[in-house]
């Protein structure tokens, strides 16, 4: 690997909390909370950050995003990413639509668990705008 592709996870966070274009959400429920953290950690968040959200519980995952089968699954993934980019676009589409590019970080992850002696697993994926108020793209 090239020295300058090694940035590593801090410096990336912040250089991305250094564009000010960029602006969303992070949702994360289960055992998945720590990527919202970083971006906080490494300082500059307020210009990238709208909104954090995080339900272990759930309980509160199904009052947020609706009842499901599968917690940690792409279908929940999926409503997940529909709900908050729904919610960004609805909130702030039209008062920061024309000079930021809106995106959702979502994930959805299950620890290992001693008592089922299964593995940890999960399921992550980003929607965000390459263009102002334009379609987004979708990343799973």
């Amino acid at each position: 690997m090239k020295a300058e592709w090694d940035v590593g996870t801090s410096k990336k966070a912040f250089q991305i909390n250094l564009d000010a274009e960029r602006y969303g959400t992070f949702a994360e429920i289960g055992a998945g909370q720590e990527v919202a953290r970083r971006f906080f950690h490494v300082g500059g968040a307020s210009g990238t950050i709208a909104k954090t959200m995080s339900a272990y519980d759930m309980t509160f995952s199904d009052a947020i995003y609706g009842p499901t089968d599968r917690y940690v699954s792409r279908v929940r993934l999926g409503t997940m990413l529909d709900h908050e980019y729904n919610l960004l676009i609805e909130r702030l589409g039209q008062k920061l639509g024309p000079e930021r590019l809106f995106f959702v970080f979502a994930d959805t992850v299950a620890a290992r668990s001693f008592k089922q002696h299964n593995e940890a697993h999960g399921w992550l994926g980003i929607r965000f705008q390459t263009e102002h108020v334009g379609e987004p793209s979708q990343i799973i």
